[in-house]
């Protein structure tokens, strides 16, 4: 299997671990200098709409995770707006 496949798997399994979500999709993947750097597009529940007891509705987000070469992740965030 290909290193970035291997990755991309990688960052797949964190965020399906560490994130509540319905639907996953990784739209970028680089390589940087020695580092992987990975962006997704999450869809959650509303959270708003769930505290309000309202019917739930999905959300998009984003995600980036950067993992060094052991795919070990560096750092993880939800981002306020990606622009491709």
């Amino acid at each position: 299997m290909s290193k970035i496949i291997e990755i991309k798997t990688a960052v797949v399994k964190f965020l399906k671990s560490n994130v509540r979500c319905h639907e996953m999709t990784i739209i970028k993947l680089d390589k940087v200098e020695d580092n992987w750097e990975a962006v997704a597009e999450v869809y959650e529940d509303d959270s708003f709409l769930k505290s309000m007891n309202l019917p739930p509705k999905n959300t998009r987000l984003y995600y980036a995770v950067k993992m060094d070469q052991e795919k070990e992740v560096i750092s993880f965030e939800r981002l306020t707006e990606y622009f491709h």
